[in-house]
């Protein structure tokens, strides 16, 4: 074993590559530290849905989707 370290004699151009890896390593880990919270966030609200009694999941939606469901003319008119 030697008494200096390891990268002395390394040229700055490796040292700067190892820099760079480094920094992408920690971006990557960032980034899938941010995917794994998004990931837990919806697996709670999905684990509270499945928590829910039967009848709640089969109400009808309390909003119409479209006007595709709503009567293009009311009763009575030419078109009806």
């Amino acid at each position: 074993m030697s008494d200096h370290p390891f990268y002395r004699d390394e040229n700055p151009k490796s040292r700067l590559r190892i820099w760079i890896f480094g920094q992408m390593m920690y971006g990557a880990m960032l980034a899938a530290a941010v995917f794994v919270a998004c990931l837990l966030f919806f697996a709670v609200f999905y684990g509270i849905g499945l928590l829910l009694p039967e009848e709640s999941r089969q109400t009808p939606d309390p909003m119409p989707r479209s006007s595709l469901e709503q009567p293009l003319a009311p009763a009575g008119h030419d078109l009806a």
